[in-house]
């Protein structure tokens, strides 16, 4: 079920903030089972992501993080690519005093969906932004490509590829290095 809501999620036949509250809902979420879970399998970089970073940096380019995954686990991300903390839109999960789950925080925006694009005009309008670049691989991301928020967006198929996804990306790729090459 959680996989099924999921893949809907990600392909756009399911409102994002509905799969996001039935999939907390059946895991059996605490704060501990998070920890304990973060200890045992520490987030894994996309190869090429750590250079693509670096060089956008290097030449004086923001770099953000536009999240439907938490806080608790895209943090340390950000902390290991050198994104600072408030360059991260992403969901917030949230534990009672004795760390039983209680939810998400719902005033995210990538609770939600349309919540990306929300991020992307929070960003623009924070930094004085006009043009931002959106890189990812599903349809959330996919729904940031809107003339007031992503004025392009990227789609990442070397994880997973998604047909309906690159069908709409103004460029699709299968590897990180094609996205250097072009930083040139």
């Amino acid at each position: 079920m959680r996989h099924l809501l999921f893949c809907r999620a990600m392909g756009g036949s399911v409102r994002f903030e509905d799969a996001l509250a039935a999939r907390l809902n059946v895991m059996g979420l605490s704060q501990q089972k998070l920890d304990e879970f973060l200890q045992v399998h520490p987030a894994q970089l996309t190869p090429g992501i750590p250079e693509l970073v670096k060089k956008l940096q290097s030449q004086g380019k923001a770099v953000f993080l536009v999240s439907g995954g938490f806080r608790q686990v895209i943090h340390p991300i950000a902390e290991a690519l050198a994104i600072p903390i408030s360059n991260v839109y992403a969901n917030q999960l949230l534990f009672k005093a004795d760390g039983s789950y209680a939810g998400f925080d719902a005033k995210e925006f990538t609770s939600r969906s349309h919540g990306k694009a929300a991020a992307i005009r929070e960003i623009k309008a924070r930094y004085g932004y006009d043009r931002i670049v959106m890189v990812g691989d599903g349809a959330t991301d996919l729904e940031a490509r809107q003339p007031d928020a992503a004025n392009i967006f990227i789609g990442y198929g070397g994880v997973v590829e998604r047909l309906n996804i690159a069908a709409q990306a103004d460029w699709y790729v299968y590897k990180i290095q094609p996205l250097i090459d072009a930083l040139d």
